[in-house]
């Protein structure tokens, strides 16, 4: 018989907060568990509930967790004193000479050098960037403390 780990022990050593946090205490338990290595059946066993139970709560988590994700890149992109806008079509190679401007304009220190700068842009843009074409609308931002973000920009509201 393997050892199944204790969710309330896990959430404990996580620190784990259902008040602060955006996770229910049910897909922070599962989450936990499935991160461990424990089936969806075993966590639906210990539960009492069913394997396709577990599975809808574990969805609903990591979409919550998704879109903390998204909310705290939108702040710090809020945040960020540098903002820069590439459009569809630019040569990737032209960004961090951009990017290195906005930034002198600001007092704000970039934490890359060129290459590097370009890298982290092309693999934060996914499918935006191929090779060196920028394929879609792009917003660079630098942080106070040189962080870096990438996001694409989203569509008007039709509000």
């Amino acid at each position: 018989m393997t050892h199944r780990p204790d969710a309330d022990e896990l959430l404990r050593q996580a620190g784990f907060d259902a008040d602060e946090s955006v996770l229910t205490r049910r897909q922070a338990e599962v989450l936990a568990l499935r991160e461990r290595g424990v089936s969806q059946a075993a966590i639906g066993d210990a539960l009492g509930t069913s394997r396709a139970n577990v599975s809808s709560v574990e969805a609903s988590a990591r979409e919550n967790v998704r879109k903390a994700r998204e909310t705290v890149a939108f702040a710090a992109a809020l945040q960020a004193p540098v903002r820069i806008e590439v459009d569809a079509g630019t040569d990737l190679y032209d960004v961090p000479s951009r990017v290195y401007e906005a930034c002198d304009d600001a007092s704000v220190k970039v934490s890359h050098a060129a290459p590097e700068l370009m890298k982290y842009i092309s693999d934060a843009a996914g499918d935006a960037v191929d090779g060196r074409a920028v394929r879609e609308p792009l917003l660079v931002g630098v942080t106070h403390d040189g962080e870096v973000t990438v996001r694409r920009p989203s569509e008007p509201s039709q509000d």
